[in-house]
């Protein structure tokens, strides 16, 4: 199957979109065939800020037909943050848009993780992943939402992590996890790969790159078809 990724939101999240399909399906001798477009993160972040949903849904629906136009038969978000319009996307999208939420929370189910910490965008924390984990109990590190939320906007749009904010994410991920039973931590906020890859915590991290690259290599290698998914 032909994959379409949107990505640009941010630029990290998006090339660890394309190593981690392109080296999935390398070390499984699966042909990739991909296409890739650029959005631009400045005009999501003041989308989702704003909670403009139809106005990014339309931003996405524009490049998905580009997709399209170039043989991609489905396409996915590379940016958890920015699926808060998934729903609106969905609507006017040209082709199936792949979804990060059922894949996380069949993740979880599978997995035995009966409660599951959430880090990324303050809405995607306030919103315990915008309401779409319906197998899984969430918790959020209430009392910083707004400093980690502010902090991970900060890492995306730089592409890197300082050693402030890296620690900052590491001490909510432990509150969760000790203090609120988490099971594990979610990293549900896609850059959130430059403060944590390489590092080990002290607790359990599920990555939501990891998990969303999984489904689309299964629908590339064609293990997976689309009447399969809850889309």
């Amino acid at each position: 199957m032909h994959i379409g990724l949107i990505g640009g939101i941010g630029p990290a999240a998006t090339a660890a979109y394309y190593l981690k399909l392109s080296d999935r399906c390398r070390a499984a001798g699966v042909p990739l065939d991909l296409s890739m477009v650029n959005t631009d993160i400045q005009v999501l972040a003041r989308n989702a800020q704003a909670d403009r949903r139809d106005d990014q849904a339309r931003v996405y629906a524009d490049v998905i037909t580009r997709l399209a136009a170039s043989g991609a038969q489905v396409a996915a978000i590379t940016s958890i943050g920015g699926s808060f319009c998934e729903d609106e996307t969905r609507a006017l999208s040209a082709l199936p848009l792949i979804s990060a939420f059922g894949a996380l929370d069949d993740h979880f189910a599978t997995q035995g993780i009966a409660s599951v910490g959430i880090l990324g965008t303050e809405t995607v924390m306030q919103s315990h992943l915008y309401g779409r984990m319906t197998k899984t109990r969430t918790v959020v590190p209430e009392g910083q939402i707004a400093e980690v939320g502010q902090a991970y906007i900060e890492t995306a749009l730089a592409g890197r992590a300082s050693d402030a904010q890296r620690d900052l994410f590491f001490k909510a991920g432990r509150r969760m996890v000790d203090e609120m039973g988490a099971d594990a931590v979610v990293l549900a906020g896609t850059d959130l790969g430059l403060a944590f890859d390489g590092q080990d915590p002290g607790y359990p991290v599920v990555d939501a790159i990891d998990v969303h690259v999984e489904q689309l290599f299964l629908l590339a290698s064609g293990a997976l078809k689309l009447q399969d998914l809850s889309l």
